[in-house]
């Protein structure tokens, strides 16, 4: 269950199931976000329009906010995109249903190994896990009307699956392809990542 921080103008979410320990929080805004404190979160250390925006660049979803001032409260972007990191999640952003639960932002496990699946928890790094995250894109994609949610759904034992409008794209932001299904890998043994290629039941992945 997220724990709360509540400030004057803005009170700050956080589920530490949900963290992959990207810091941007604690390198971007040190007097807010400092783990060897306690309690870690100062929320009126900045301004919330700062805290905010910082939040906004959480890529798994573990921070959220909610403003207590005339500041407007988190949007989804317009467009769904999914993205594959290098040797690490697949990092969703948009109007996503994530197992039932609507959120703007998730890092979904690819490796296999994550205790919290669907969800990343930085996992992959123990494991050595090893996928490129600039796969081969599509300068052909069709355009297609961005107009609905991003329900991405965990198969038992098996693949990601996605549906809805959507962008995927590399690390980096190239695009891979638009379309509104898409089977993702996340038993970490697909020869075909991000895609899924059946080898989940190779391996006897339990999801």
């Amino acid at each position: 269950m997220a724990k709360t921080y509540k400030g004057a103008n803005i009170e700050i979410g956080f589920d530490m199931k949900r963290c992959i320990h990207a810091r941007n929080c604690y390198l971007k805004l040190p007097q807010v976000f400092d783990p060897s404190r306690r309690p870690w979160v100062e929320p009126d250390a900045a301004p919330a329009e700062e805290i905010a925006a910082m939040i906004r660049t959480c890529p798994s979803g573990a921070l959220t906010f909610r403003r207590l001032d005339d500041g407007l409260n988190e949007t989804p972007p317009r467009i769904n995109r999914v993205a594959v990191l290098e040797n690490g999640p697949i990092a969703l952003a948009g109007d996503l249903n994530v197992e039932g639960e609507a959120m703007a932002r998730a890092t979904l496990c690819r490796c296999g190994a994550s205790g919290n699946k669907p969800f990343c928890d930085y996992a992959h790094v123990d494991a050595d896990f090893s996928a490129t995250g600039e796969p081969q894109t599509d300068a052909n994609a069709e355009a297609i009307e961005m107009d609905g949610p991003l329900i991405a759904t965990a198969i038992p034992d098996g693949p990601l699956k996605l549906e809805g409008p959507m962008e995927l794209t590399t690390g980096t932001g190239k695009g891979i392809g638009k379309m509104r299904r898409a089977f993702l890998c996340r038993c970490g043994a697909s020869k075909n990542k991000p895609f899924c290629d059946g080898s989940h039941k190779e391996i006897g992945f339990e999801g």
